[in-house]
């Protein structure tokens, strides 16, 4: 009987994890799309500045929202069925951009921010309880291998996606006809995750139940409460965040910048973002290995003192092949930030301590930044061209939008000026049984490049 049991078990484990991989490689087909092409469908549709900070706002600041909320809103319904309603959501609102594209009515950008809105709101909702499925799901000895695996397939179908769409575009562009582009790409995004909550609707949950024991929402605040008692995670929390924000108050811009101002075609916009993007896969293992051999301080004061030359350097020319070398320093400082920051995350947490609730607390706080920090470049991009003219006439800029990027670069200035003095090398915790973070990267976009997605912890063996 009990062998019986087993062989059933590893049966339905073995066709759950190969749904899952066709299930990443369906979702990707959206985050390909959607997490790189959506500032420049709102450019297509004449959004204004201020237009374009509120499409990176509003969007994080809901994210940041139902992230905190998903445990507590989730432990009323069973897992799998909260996950498979909220990817059917999102499938629906890639849908109505995709009709946006075709129809392209009144207020066409307005509407665009708010499904975009309902977009990442759903994808924050589902994130948390996705991780807690996976991670009771999948048998620690195979995280490693399943997860690295499950990532190069999700990287390959994004950038393949990604790549086509750039193509896509440019081919329509040259007929007038961007629209259909636009439209085609954001109908084969909804389509993807339609089939990833297929997907997802046959896999297999061993506990038919939310993992969150009904946790309250109050509960959930005193969490957060408790994760800032820890001065250093406090102080890391908050030079994360605010980098993050500072990096948001330039970020929807570049997209202006190289399609309005610059008068990039589609395939042009695509080169420059994805030699920054291949720049960080190929350097990521490379990072990886100096984190290990000298410590993740090391590598994270070295790509911190990096970000603030990023936006500086695209005021020194307009050149197509001078920005596509900024993009590829741009790749190499994105992909030690990213990684030396996760890693340092996890050896910053007290011993014993939750990680799941540091690592929540500071992604919610993150986007929580990110939403003023694009709020304020928006601000800032409404009343451009009253500081323009305030300036002398030897000083008069060719594009004004450069001055977001100048405010941006001080600002990071300020902000790695104030941590790294406060930055400590933390040793990797000495036990019997070594553990191993397992990170997941989600998907990438033009601004910061590469996502990492803390996803469980695992013995090593």
């Amino acid at each position: 009987m009990k062998k019986t049991e087993t062989n059933r078990r590893n049966t339905w484990l073995r066709e759950t994890l190969s749904v899952s991989r066709k299930e990443a490689v369906a979702s990707s087909a959206m985050t390909g799309i959607c997490d790189n092409y959506l500032g420049a469908f709102a450019i297509f549709l004449r959004a204004s500045l201020p237009q374009m900070g509120q499409l990176a706002a509003l969007p994080q600041l809901a994210g940041a929202l139902f992230q905190l909320l998903s445990v507590w809103l989730c432990s009323h319904f069973h897992r799998r069925h909260a996950i498979v309603g909220g990817v059917i959501l999102q499938a629906l609102a890639v849908f109505g951009m995709a009709l946006v594209a075709l129809i392209r009515p009144e207020y066409s950008v307005s509407w665009l921010i708010g499904l975009a809105v309902v977009y990442h709101a759903c994808a924050n909702f589902v994130q948390p309880q996705w991780r807690s499925w996976m991670g009771s799901l999948v048998p620690a000895r195979r995280r490693g291998a399943f997860f690295s695996g499950r990532t190069r397939l999700t990287m390959i179908t994004s950038f393949a996606v990604f790549a086509l769409g750039g193509a896509t575009l440019g081919w329509f562009e040259q007929y007038q006809l961007a629209w259909a582009g636009f439209f085609l790409l954001l109908l084969l995004a909804s389509l993807g995750r339609g089939l990833s909550a297929w997907q997802l609707h046959k896999m297999h949950d061993p506990d038919q139940h939310n993992l969150s024991g009904g946790t309250s929402f109050i509960d959930t605040l005193g969490r957060v409460r408790e994760s800032f008692r820890h001065r250093g995670f406090r102080e890391y929390s908050l030079f994360f965040a605010a980098m993050q924000g500072a990096v948001a108050i330039s970020g929807p811009f570049f997209s202006v910048y190289m399609l309005n101002d610059l008068g990039y075609s589609y395939w042009a916009f695509t080169g420059n973002i994805g030699v920054s993007i291949l720049t960080q896969f190929f350097t990521l293992s490379t990072w990886g290995q100096i984190c290990d051999r000298w410590g993740n301080r090391l590598v994270m004061v070295t790509s911190t003192c990096m970000l603030p030359l990023l936006p500086a350097l695209w005021l020194v020319s307009d050149s197509y092949y001078y920005l596509l070398s900024v993009q590829i320093m741009s790749g190499l400082a994105w992909g030690g930030f990213t990684l030396s920051t996760a890693n340092y995350l996890y050896e910053l947490r007290p011993a014993r301590a939750d990680f799941a609730s540091y690592a929540a607390v500071q992604s919610s706080l993150s986007a929580v930044f990110v939403f003023f920090g694009a709020l304020l470049g928006g601000y800032f991009a409404s009343v451009l061209p009253q500081l323009v003219a305030l300036l002398p006439t030897s000083w008069q800029l060719q594009h004004s939008v450069v001055l977001i990027f100048a405010t941006s670069s001080l600002l990071r200035i300020g902000i790695a000026a104030w941590f790294i003095p406060r930055s400590v090398e933390l040793r990797v915790r000495q036990r019997p049984d070594i553990v191993k973070v397992i990170y997941r990267i989600t998907r990438f976009t033009p601004g910061a490049g590469v996502v990492l997605d803390w996803l469980t912890v695992t013995r090593k063996k």
